[in-house]
């Protein structure tokens, strides 16, 4: 997978473009949400003016004749209720638009991540892909809020009340427009050119911290094995200590960052309240002015005052979104061509015609002008020794890597055009080390074939041995099998395992040594369902343990990306020099080898 990074010029583009796609998902509540926000924030803006009205009707009204100070109170109070309402109207709408864009960043994050190659998964921890998914959720929530709630509503009040006091008192104006400019300037270089990098270090620290907590935890059986606890206590600690002081670096800049802003708004009060007083005493302000002047210096105050924090919270929410961005603009490594179509098996014959093939930061390719056929409904058997190839092959095949010259053919049509979801489909495998999600063993069994029935799935397991455990079970079928199978042994997830690929019953089988985790009596119980199940089908079996591959209609020795040995058990037994048997003296001995050749 490659990551388009965003220039630094570009990031906050990118995130606006980023947050207005999930937000028009809902164009008739994100501008009623604006309208309600303005129409709320200008009502704000109207109290203070009210509120010095009420006063000047008060001083010089009559207490005779209170119906201009009722009716003022009125307005006033009006106002009040109409701001009140204004802003639970975007609390109210504001929740359902977010519900809605939040779940749909989830899933199309998610979505991205589980075609990303399997060198990328292999090369990442899944505990901090988690994290950067649902940290990337909550911080596009976190993003809205702040905007919608405060940002915002601070451009507007500042705004309006610097056009105001420039209509009426250009003097008062130009002082507020002058100092809300340089508070706001002040606080974004402070917050993005010092406080920023602070907040990225330790949101890298952070899902470190979560990716190595991930792996410890998953890896607790072996923990234990090794009596390591203390080992892997002491590598968390480490992390988590570099997380906190890099922590502490981004709150402790945040802390000045606030208290120079805490500064610039006394002496903003000052100027405000000092230049009030100067007005009146040159008759150019009443004391309802006076008033008004306080109960606006309190409100552009306290959004100044939260606008630093507000902008702090901004950058840190593009910070914790840099991930989930950079999934979404993400390439895959493997991806379908424009005009894919899907595979169509008849027969499953597979070819390998002049292909080469190298991992990226290999010194040599593991295939060079490689060719090979397998005819429709064979079974191989591949062996070597270990880095020969033969995985190699079985990947290739299902195309979890591209080639960089030559094709792949299945019934002629070649694997890089037709669709991954047709390909995989038509591809049962059962892994060495299979992995089960923690659902039932019913769902687990069913994988390959969603909507099995019950009868389906029980004749499955029973077809791989594996109904001999499951009844056994209080819960049978619907027993949970725990975090990637936990609560099984590897035996009985194997078993699992071939159930599910007897299940879904594809034209093409791959067996990754799939009896290796058995005992020598289900081994035998698995190897007489493995033939079941092959029969009549294009078979791939990748084995180790060579006595499982005997009865099998060809073998290929693999060595070096190339196939050194090719024919049936038998043939290549009378090679007294050849590479396979050897192998099989080493596995059971050289005095064996006369009654294994017949």
């Amino acid at each position: 997978m490659t990551s388009l990074q965003a220039r630094p010029g570009s990031k906050y583009a990118r995130v606006l473009r980023f947050a207005s796609h999930y937000w028009l998902l809902s164009p008739g509540m994100f501008f009623t949400l604006l309208a309600a926000r303005v129409a709320s924030t200008l009502v704000d803006v109207a109290v203070p003016i009210a509120s010095g009205r009420f006063v000047d009707v008060v001083v010089s009204g009559s207490r005779d004749d209170p119906a201009p100070a009722i009716w003022a109170l009125a307005g006033l109070l009006a106002l009040v209720a109409a701001f009140q309402f204004s802003r639970q109207l975007v609390t109210f709408v504001l929740n359902r638009m977010s519900a809605r864009a939040i779940t749909t960043i989830g899933r199309d994050a998610f979505s991205k991540v589980q075609r990303f190659s399997a060198d990328w998964h292999a090369n990442s921890f899944a505990g901090a892909t988690v994290r950067k998914i649902t940290r990337g959720m909550s911080s596009f929530d976190t993003f809205t809020d702040t905007l919608v709630f405060n940002l915002l509503p601070a451009f507007l009040v500042t705004i309006g009340v610097t056009a105001t006091f420039i209509w009426r008192w250009p003097l008062l104006g130009a002082i507020v427009g002058i100092s809300i400019v340089v508070f706001i300037s002040v606080s974004v270089a402070l917050s993005i050119l010092w406080v920023a990098p602070a907040n990225r270090a330790a949101r890298e620290w952070d899902s470190k911290m979560s990716g190595t907590l991930a792996d410890s935890v998953t890896g607790n059986p072996t923990v234990k094995s090794f009596a390591a606890e203390e080992r892997e206590d002491r590598l968390f600690a480490d992390v988590a200590l570099t997380w906190g002081r890099r922590s502490v670096i981004s709150w402790d800049r945040g802390a000045w960052t606030g208290f120079a802003q805490a500064i610039m708004l006394v002496i903003l009060q000052a100027l405000m309240l000092g230049t009030g007083v100067l007005l009146w005493s040159r008759g150019q302000a009443t004391p309802g002015d006076i008033a008004g002047l306080i109960a606006t210096q309190f409100l552009i105050t306290g959004y100044l005052r939260d606008i630093a924090q507000h902008v702090r919270q901004v950058q840190r929410t593009i910070n914790d979104m840099d991930d989930v961005l950079d999934f979404r603009d993400a390439t895959f490594d493997i991806d379908d061509r424009v005009g894919a179509v899907p595979l169509q098996v008849s027969r499953g014959r597979i070819v390998f015609d002049d292909i080469t093939f190298k991992y990226k930061g290999a010194r040599a390719p593991t295939f060079e002008h490689f060719s090979l056929e397998i005819p429709a409904g064979q079974r191989v058997g591949l062996v070597g020794h270990s880095g020969a190839g033969k995985s190699s092959f079985v990947k290739l095949v299902q195309r979890l890597y591209d080639l960089d010259g030559g094709r792949i053919l299945i019934d002629g049509q070649d694997i890089a055009g037709v669709t991954q979801g047709s390909l995989r489909g038509a591809l049962g495998l059962v892994p060495q080390d299979p992995i089960l999600f923690h659902r039932s063993l019913s769902e687990n069994i069913a994988y390959g074939k969603p909507g099995a029935t019950v009868d389906e799935i029980a004749r499955a397991a029973r077809l791989a041995h594996a109904a001999e455990f499951i009844d056994g079970l209080s819960k049978g079928y619907d027993t949970l099998v725990g975090e990637r199978g936990i609560k099984l042994s590897g035996g009985e997830r194997q078993r699992v395992a071939i159930a599910r690929a007897i299940l879904a019953d594809t034209p093409i089988l791959i067996l990754d040594e799939a009896t290796s985790s058995l005992d020598s009596i289900s081994e035998r119980y698995i190897r007489e369902a493995i033939e079941r199940l092959s029969s009549g089908r294009t078979t791939l079996v990748v084995a180790h343990r060579l006595s499982t591959i005997q009865k099998l209609d060809r073998i290929l020795v693999f060595d070096a990306g190339r196939v050194v040995e090719d024919g049936s058990h038998a043939e290549l037994m009378k090679k007294p020099d050849g590479v396979y048997r050897r192998l099989l003296e080493i596995q059971i001995g050289a005095g064996e080898i006369a009654a294994a050749a017949e």
